[in-house]
């Protein structure tokens, strides 16, 4: 019998494995990929937003060579977090069902084994669920919801679907590896939030017309060798040999429906949750990080749910 079972090994399943190993519970945390698999699965030459002192956890210096760190910098630090903290990960390993059993605990089926446990703690953040255009030809093999590296795109016909910042950083970052880069963009403008290093440069690049940007613009069909565009100026079909959709993520909200969680009726979808304990509508049932936000994935991330994990163990410890 656990104390806690986690369910992801993202930096927010870690700080509730760090707090639950102060706290001398006997946890696991249970993950279905590698370490911090999202930001495994981030573009390889992706530099992040926030700066390092922002994603510390587990009070451990995050030590980068510039303000903001690299992806293959982050995966290094989470990884000296896990040895340090010696946290009890068990990767590769998905789960399946979370059953309430008669005397308050509860039972987790995984692709690997069975759990029993006498709370949960739900982080499994958002990017593994990509939003789909619902189009034809979405499904084709040179259509790419996650951005890897620009090599594979050099000298081909690029179409880049929207406008935030990661649709800008790849547009760039193809175009100047020697892509001929195409953006479709729902709103008439750029994402008025996009980085201010960022901004400039994809607006200059598009008003030299080094970047062809359609705006007002979505995309109505994609086949082997073009797409098809339907503008203020009516439907256009272009060359294309790529297709990158850069158009968000999701949390996984079957995944968490079967689990049992209720959602509030909004638009957003957001779980419910009492925000000063992250109990969920489950008793004993925790949801941390930016799953809390719903589809509002922009107002949660690591520098703002550090703090969940030391809620989640109070509370639990509370009710020992």
């Amino acid at each position: 019998m656990y104390d806690l079972i986690i369910i992801g090994a993202g930096p927010t399943g870690l700080v509730c494995g760090i707090e639950a190993h102060k706290a001398g519970l006997n946890y696991c945390i249970i993950e279905k990929g590698v370490l911090v698999n999202s930001i495994y699965n981030f573009p390889t030459n992706m530099t992040f937003f926030s700066t390092s002192n922002l994603m510390e956890i587990g009070g451990t210096p995050f030590v980068a060579h510039s303000d903001k760190p690299t992806r293959k910098e982050a995966l290094e630090y989470y990884r000296r977090i896990a040895e340090k903290w010696e946290l009890n990960i068990n990767f590769y390993e998905t789960v399946e069902q979370l059953s309430p059993e008669k005397d308050k605990h509860y039972s987790i089926k995984t692709s690997k084994n069975s759990y029993q446990t006498k709370a949960v703690v739900i982080a499994t953040g958002y990017f593994d669920t990509p939003r789909l255009l619902h189009i034809p030809g979405e499904n084709l093999p040179k259509v790419k919801h996650y951005y890897d590296d620009p090599h594979p795109y050099v000298g081909q016909n690029v179409l880049v679907i929207g406008a935030a910042n990661s649709a800008c950083d790849v547009a760039l970052e193809t175009y100047y590896k020697g892509a001929k880069v195409t953006m479709a963009i729902r709103e008439p403008e750029i994402y008025p939030r996009v980085k201010y290093w960022i901004r400039p440069n994809i607006e200059n690049r598009i008003k030299e017309g080094s970047i062809k940007a359609h705006f007002n613009t979505t995309v109505s069909k994609i086949t082997e060798t073009s797409v098809t565009l339907q503008t203020p100026e009516g439907e256009l079909n272009i060359e294309n040999d790529y297709v990158l959709a850069m158009t968000g993520y999701k949390p996984d909200f079957k995944f968490l429906e079967k689990l049992g969680i209720a959602f509030q009726n909004d638009e957003l979808h957001t779980p419910i949750f009492n925000p000063d304990t992250l109990e969920s509508n489950l008793s004993n049932v925790y949801i941390a990080g930016v799953i809390n936000a719903g589809l509002h994935t922009s107002k949660l991330f690591i520098e703002n749910t550090r703090h969940h994990g030391e809620l989640i163990i109070k509370n639990i410890l509370s009710k020992k």
